[in-house]
Order: structure tokens, then C-alpha cells, then sequence
């Protein structure tokens, strides 16, 4: 009983800041039309932390997480390390058992190798690596346990549904996770407020999710100079990113979901990954207008 009142009081406390907040109508007025126009479903969340002002459009749908699922099994190994369940400089050691065949970095280790965990995480986060992925999910406990602590901290769409019971319609339906672009935005804020686990725990996350190598994306259309912490997911049908940037005139977070998306291919001129960088263009210019900077015509050819 009193963990659902603490539930309904986190829900309620929610609501009431989203509704403190302002629509950032006039950016909103600017995003809408690339996401209309995409072929097949797109949807956003914004926020700026100074202004305290959002743009929402289908922030509330249901998304395939793709590889952002990783966010929340980064929280779930830190949750168990806050319960001295887990190290986060502890050796692991590999197991052929453990591959998850494709290009990973770990898949390509002796079964037996030693590595430590948080080299493992850092796998997971900066390649995107779905060996060392897995395997951190296993250790945080399953999708279960990740699943426990999102609902007890008032995520009601953010969830894990590969390898977890009673999940495999949403598998079927969705992939390896479900979310929206609200709450996946609101962990990434969360985190970089020090909300997440402990402020100790928040910051280590952080940085890591600094490091991301898939950086053709929105990021490239941020400065070089400019500090920004991501994570971003790619299925066939799906391209999505979450972004934390910290900018001159105020720290902002966004996270830009696409789902049923007619553009398969993977090519960089894929319709949905156009979008990403549109957006992300956008939204930088719009909040750093006294940014006269113009871009190299050359960046992104590597």
C-alpha cells in the first residue's frame, strides 16, 4: 500500500512540474513540419533547463527503444552496485555463452578472457555493443529488475522487453525496449542533475554517456567545442536519439524518436537519419542564434 502512494505521489509530482512548465510554442511551430513530413511516425521532447520551456509532439507515443534501452540497463547496474551487489571495477570473465552474433568488440574475445566491468559498460554505452550489453542486463538483475526501478521512479512507458517474462508481446511489437520521447529525455535529465541512483552514481553515468562513437548523427551538427552526452538506437524501421547538450545560453535535452519509417536503408542520406541532424540543427539555431559559426562543408565525410 504505501509503495503505491509513493507511486501516485511521484506521478502527481511529475504532472504537476510538466505542468509548471511553458510550450515552447514558436520552436515547436519550427520542428513540426519535419516531423509531419517524415514517412512514418516521429516524435519529440525538448526541454530547456534555464528557460524552462518544452516543445512536445507525440512525446507520449510508444517508441522502439532500439539501443537507447542501454540507458536503462546502465541505471540497473548502478543500482546494484548502490546495493554493494555488484563492483564497478570488478573482473568478469567471458563466456562463449555470452555472444550475441554481429560485429560487437566483445563478441570477438576467447572465452575465458578476463575484463572488468566497467569496461564492459563502456562497450555498451560508446559502441553500442549488444554482447556486453546483454550481459550487463543479466547482471542488473533481467529486464524485471530494470523494469522495477523504472515504475518505482514514475516511468509508466520506459520499459525492457527482450529476455524478460511476460514481455514477449511488446518483444514481438516493439524490440528490446518501449519508450517515449518524454521519459527517455527525463532519464538523460535526471542523470545529469545527479537524480539517478546518487549523485556520485549520476555523475560516473554521465560521462560515459559522453563518449558515444556513433556521432554522424545530431551530434554533428553540434560545435566541436560544445560538451554533449547521448545515446542513440537503429533497427530497420526505426532511428532515434536522446541528447544532452551543454550550450552558452542554456543546458537543453532532446530526445527524437521514428518508428514505422518507409527509408530502410542504411545509408547516411536515410530519410529518418536526415531528420535526426534537421532536427538537431535546428534546435541549436534556434537556441544559440548569436552562434554565427558556419559548418565546414566537409564535416561529416568521416
Amino acid at each position: 500500500m504505501k509503495y503505491l502512494v509513493s507511486c501516485t505521489l511521484l506521478l502527481l509530482l511529475i504532472s504537476a512540474t510538466a505542468f509548471a512548465q511553458k510550450e515552447d510554442k514558436q520552436l515547436t511551430a519550427l520542428l513540426r513540419p519535419y516531423l509531419e513530413k517524415h514517412h512514418g511516425v516521429a516524435g519529440i521532447y525538448v526541454h530547456h533547463l534555464k528557460k524552462d520551456k518544452y516543445v512536445a509532439i507525440n512525446a507520449d507515443t510508444l517508441f522502439p527503444t532500439a539501443s537507447t534501452i542501454k540507458m536503462t540497463i546502465m541505471v540497473g547496474i548502478f543500482d546494484k552496485i548502490a546495493k554493494g551487489e555488484l563492483q564497478y571495477h570488478q573482473p568478469l570473465v567471458y563466456k562463449d555463452s555470452l555472444l550475441y552474433a554481429g560485429e560487437d568488440i566483445l563478441g570477438s574475445f576467447k572465452s575465458g578472457e578476463q575484463i572488468t566491468l566497467d569496461k564492459v559498460m563502456m562497450l555498451m554505452l560508446t559502441m553500442s555493443d549488444n554482447t556486453a550489453s546483454l550481459w550487463l542486463q543479466s547482471l542488473a538483475g533481467g529486464g524485471q529488475q530494470i523494469n522495477a526501478w523504472l515504475e518505482a521512479h514514475g516511468f509508466v512507458n520506459t520499459r525492457v522487453n527482450s529476455r524478460t517474462p511476460g514481455r514477449e508481446a511488446n518483444r514481438t511489437a516493439l524490440g528490446w525496449g518501449q519508450t517515449s520521447p518524454r521519459e527517455m529525455a527525463r532519464l538523460m535529465e535526471m542523470i545529469y542533475k545527479g537524480e539517478v541512483v546518487s549523485k556520485a552514481a549520476s555523475e560516473r553515468m554521465y560521462r560515459n554517456l559522453t563518449r558515444n562513437y556513433w556521432d554522424q548523427e545530431g551530434l554533428l551538427e553540434f560545435p566541436k567545442e560544445v560538451r554533449t552526452a547521448s545515446k542513440n538506437g537503429a533497427v530497420d524501421g526505426s532511428r532515434s536519439e536522446v541528447v544532452m547538450v551543454s550550450a552558452a545560453h542554456g543546458d537543453f535535452v532532446y530526445s527524437i524518436y521514428t518508428k514505422n519509417n518507409l527509408d530502410q536503408g542504411w545509408e547516411r542520406n536515410n530519410e529518418a537519419w536526415q531528420l535526426l541532424r534537421q532536427v538537431a540543427r535546428t534546435i541549436w539555431n534556434y537556441y544559440e542564434r548569436r552562434d554565427k559559426r558556419v559548418p565546414d562543408p566537409g564535416v561529416g565525410q568521416f
